[in-house]
């Protein structure tokens, strides 16, 4: 069964969808299981068990260009003036399929082994003690800018071995060139990441210069000793490599803090639970949460070839909208989706994708959010929030300005 959305269903522009989208998620869940939707000109999917089987589905990609021109497939080419975004991010391993996807992946893999992930644990752990104990002494105040953005970005940035000095250009070029991922971004939206894509290449080539003089113990550095050696990684997928484990290696983790504390604060008997006992519920807290409200709200993919979803046939050239956040609230999959359980364990969200492009970071993500949440559980056992949160504009990828708490 097919529909057509009504704009009033499903709208991403506006403030109060974006605030709440689970009761629109749940009208579309009910009326079938494809929808069209003229303003995105995107199928939506909104069931769990689809949305799942379209992301292993190889009759679907992130990208058509391994196989068609824009011509062949139907499609306009992207502005010439928007080259420098497109090129940085399609040569990113997000946005590629076999075979270049699987030598990316494969020699970024050696990164996130469960061992090495595994040895980062010390050093975030100390990392978020420290961080909260600077918001403790202060009293409180924003505990996205305080916490929440600075624990990932150290991290991932130590990974790649990118200076302190330089992080703090990390976020602003981050924000920028992920507001293209949202649905019709307008001209400012696009000159923006451009800018930021030029900005943070120049960077990334000059550093990669730096560390083929002087290799360090960093993930740049095996990128570069891979190609050195005949891996055939160029120097543009490097840098495009880089700025996605960058933006995805803190984005998405930032949200998850933020709106995570910002689910508590609304259960306060699930955040008594967990107070009382951290260290058991942590783990089944962090991936419900994840479930509860996902910071990525939608995950394209393109039609290579025919699908059939529940009778309608969705022709080569169009392009599907998985609904995370709808598939991770079907009652057909979750036993009380719409109930914050932290003791949940039967929880397979989708929070992290599936298939090929499954999150590589999801270990260090979990890593991460159990670091951040069990400090401020344990060196502020009474906080609370100051006042209500407003969230950012973006809806694909949504989370909150701020979050303001006190101790």
């Amino acid at each position: 069964m097919t529909t057509t959305v009504p704009p009033a269903a499903f709208d991403p522009w506006r403030p109060s969808f974006v605030a709440d989208p689970y009761p629109a998620y749940a009208e579309l869940r009910e009326s079938g299981r494809a929808h069209w939707f003229a303003p995105s000109r995107q199928w939506l999917i909104p069931h769990f068990d689809d949305a799942r089987a379209l992301l292993a589905d190889r009759r679907l990609g992130r990208t058509y260009l391994h196989r068609f021109s824009h011509e062949e497939f139907g499609r306009s080419a992207p502005p010439h003036e928007h080259e420098p975004f497109h090129t940085l991010n399609d040569y990113g391993m997000l946005d590629l399929e076999a075979p270049d996807h699987t030598r990316i992946r494969r020699l970024v893999s050696k990164a996130f082994t469960p061992r090495t992930v595994e040895a980062l644990v010390p050093t975030i752990r100390r990392l978020a003690d420290g961080l909260v104990d600077a918001f403790v002494a202060a009293g409180g105040g924003d505990l996205i800018a305080s916490v929440a953005e600075p624990l990932p970005v150290a991290v991932i940035a130590e990974m790649l071995g990118i200076p302190p000095a330089d992080r703090s250009s990390l976020r602003p070029w981050s924000a920028d060139i992920c507001g293209m991922y949202e649905l019709n971004p307008d001209g400012e939206t696009a000159d923006r990441a451009v800018r930021a894509s030029l900005e943070f290449s120049a960077y990334l080539r000059e550093l990669i210069a730096a560390r083929r003089k002087d290799p360090g113990e960093d993930l740049i550095s095996a990128l570069i000793a891979a190609y050195d050696e005949g891996d055939r990684l160029s120097e543009q997928e490097m840098i495009s490599t880089c700025v996605l484990l960058l933006n995805a290696g803190h984005e998405a983790t930032v949200n998850s803090t933020g709106n995570g504390w910002w689910t508590l604060f609304r259960h306060p008997g699930q955040l008594a639970a967990l107070r009382a006992d951290p260290e058991r519920l942590l783990p089944t807290a962090v991936d419900e949460l994840l479930r509860f409200d996902t910071p990525l709200q939608l995950f394209e993919r393109w039609v290579l070839d025919d699908i059939e979803v529940d009778g309608t046939v969705i022709p080569r050239g169009s392009e599907v909208a998985i609904l995370f956040g709808s598939a991770n609230r079907d009652p057909a999959r979750f036993d009380h989706p719409d109930t914050l359980d932290l003791a949940r364990t039967d929880n397979p969200h989708l929070s992290f994708g599936a298939g090929i492009h499954y999150c590589l970071g999801a270990p260090l993500a979990r890593l991460e959010l159990q670091a951040s949440f069990g400090a401020l559980l344990r060196k502020a056992p009474r906080l609370r929030l100051v006042k209500e949160p407003q969230w950012r504009p973006g809806f694909v990828i949504r989370g909150l300005t701020e979050l303001v708490a006190e101790v």
